[in-house]
């Protein structure tokens, strides 16, 4: 029995007189298993566009070659030029015909004094013939009667008359032209008109043509139709043939068949030669602009996914050299990466450490609970009550203190954070000290800063309340009896300089930034151990930095260069 409270009080002793948990090496903690098959769900495969053209590609094409295909269409419409074509075919037409009726006029008109004025039908049908014979211009002409004199398409002669039609050249086209050809006519039919043109019904008489009607009766006629069987556009201007103003007879011009379609394909023809270059340069640049973007995207999304369900680190491609929108992604990416790692590194230390301090105070605690279950001196007991009763509060202490640390990165990302007056708030913590300690304690004293405007900073005031309580609690520690500790802040460029004093032994120089560790405590030699639970320190740097500042340690020296205290340093940029 008595060999067991031995125990425990040897255990107590070497727990007040070990080295800092922080120091030692953390146990190695049991891991836990890998999670069976069935409890991962299967991650959704992302849908691979191999070769073909991404979405992102398509759409691309497809809203640069819209813009162009409606502009084609437009030419292939083409319908105030087809109208100024008939306007220009009408104008020549009658001019041609005001000649030839000028010419029939004076060579084929018999001046008879029984009959008056009379239009001679043979030497009208070989005048006329001479007349189309440089234009090959269809031509009729027509007495005063209506009837049909002269047919530039029948030949008179000693039997009966000819028809004359004239074929088309002969065809030497390839098949490519060919199919080109019969492409356009399909899409010509598709295209609709401006205006619905009546057919054409060929005649014999005056009274079958109404331009021809009010060309006899004086004025000049002209007619547009469509012919029904080659769908071909007809025009035909009618002029009055007259001596001395008397109305003879009249002749009727027509446009030679599909002369007016051959104008509008081959100016077609040449529109869509344009079209097919500018597609297919189009075409080429836009492939060329969407696999600068959708290529680059797609190696980044291939990147996650293949350390997707795996838990492999993701190797995001570095693109930043691209200087544009995509390297920013990659760069925003990869830092957010990196980030990710770090967080995760980060939080698997914490919990070892976590892990480590928590079972140091149960280990002691575990050991005084067997031993006291045992013995039945109460002295002893009562030691063992105060061993255990210490364990308690200490673990109280770290937990308190963990869970502070778990959630004040949430806390930092989450809270918005507003101008804040850091002088007001120094000597706020001043005197509040001030009022609160006890007799013998070191005093706080805030230094007079360098200008009479106080500093502002951007930050959460709670926070940064608690770091600089944290720097003055620790300087109280270290101060002798009857000490000062100092508090100064001063300009610093654009930034706010901070400074917490004492008298005290100073910092070892090895561990100016151990200190800063996790758990990592370096308490002064008549503290209590288990007192102080090593994360203020940590949770400082952790606040300081959250506001983009920097926190560090340095000895103070006197003039023989001997130690004579330690002083932290915090640097926040000035609001």
């Amino acid at each position: 029995m008595a060999s067991a409270i031995d125990i425990a009080s040897t255990k107590a002793a070497e727990r007040e007189t070990a080295v800092p948990p922080a120091l030692a090496s953390a146990p190695e903690t049991p891991t836990r298993p890998p999670p069976a098959a069935s409890e991962i769900s299967a991650p959704r495969r992302r849908r691979r566009h191999g070769p073909r053209l991404s979405p992102l590609t398509r759409r691309i094409i497809a809203v640069n070659v819209l813009p162009l295909a409606l502009l084609a269409l437009g030419f292939l419409y083409l319908g105030k030029f087809e109208s100024s074509l008939i306007g220009q075919q009408v104008e020549a037409l009658r001019t041609q015909g005001e000649i030839f009726a000028a010419a029939l006029g004076e060579g084929a008109v018999l001046d008879s004094p029984d009959e008056g004025e009379l239009l001679l039908p043979d030497l009208a049908r070989q005048m006329m013939r001479r007349l189309v014979a440089p234009t090959h211009t269809p031509a009729r002409l027509f007495d005063k009667d209506g009837k049909l004199v002269a047919d530039s398409h029948v030949l008179s002669g000693p039997g009966d008359a000819v028809q004359v039609t004239e074929l088309p050249a002969p065809e030497d086209e390839g098949f490519f032209t060919r199919l080109s050809h019969e492409v356009y006519d399909w899409v010509a039919g598709l295209l609709p008109r401006r205006r619905a043109y009546p057919i054409f019904q060929d005649g014999r008489a005056a009274a079958d043509f109404p331009e021809v009607v009010s060309a006899l009766h004086g004025e000049g006629g002209q007619a547009v139709r469509r012919d029904l069987h080659d769908r071909m556009l007809v025009i035909s201007v009618a002029v009055p043939v007259q001596r001395y103003k008397e109305v003879l007879g009249a002749v009727m011009l027509s446009s030679v068949n599909g002369e007016l379609e051959a104008e509008v394909r081959k100016v077609r023809f040449e529109a869509l030669r344009i079209f097919g270059v500018a597609l297919m340069v189009t075409i080429l640049l836009s492939v060329y602009l969407a696999s600068t973007i959708a290529r680059p995207v797609r190696r980044l999304a291939e990147a996650a996914e293949r350390a997707e369900g795996r838990g492999a680190r993701i190797e995001i491609p570095d693109l930043t050299q691209r200087g544009d929108e995509i390297g920013d992604l990659s760069r925003s990416l990869r830092e957010m990466t990196n980030a990710l790692w770090l967080r995760m590194a980060a939080i698997e230390s914490f919990a070892s450490d976590v892990a480590h301090e928590i079972k140091n105070p149960l280990s002691s605690l575990r050991s005084a609970v067997e031993t006291a279950v045992r013995i039945q001196d109460p002295v002893k007991q009562q030691r063992l009550l105060s061993i255990i009763l210490d364990d308690i509060e200490r673990l109280s202490r770290l937990i308190t203190d963990i869970s502070d640390a778990s959630r004040l990165d949430a806390e930092l990302s989450r809270d918005t954070m507003e101008p804040i007056d850091l002088t007001a708030m120094l000597r706020a913590l001043v005197d509040i000290h001030e009022t609160t300690r006890s007799e013998g304690t070191a005093r706080v004293v805030l230094m007079p800063p360098e200008r009479r405007r106080g500093f502002y900073v951007s930050g959460l005031e709670s926070r940064l309340s608690q770091v600089f309580l944290n720097l003055i609690s620790n300087a109280v520690s270290f101060s002798p009896p009857g000490g000062e500790i100092r508090v100064r802040a001063r300009e610093d460029g654009r930034a706010v300089l901070i400074a917490v004093e004492d008298d005290g032994p100073g910092i070892p120089p090895d561990k100016l930034t151990t200190i800063f560790d996790r758990f990592y405590t370096e308490r002064p030699a008549a503290e209590k151990f288990g007192t102080h639970s090593g994360l203020g320190l940590s949770i400082s740097k952790q606040i300081v930095e959250a506001h983009r500042g920097r926190i560090w340690a340095e000895n103070r020296h006197d003039a023989l260069g001997e130690v004579c205290g330690a002083r932290f340093l915090i640097r926040l940029p000035e609001a």
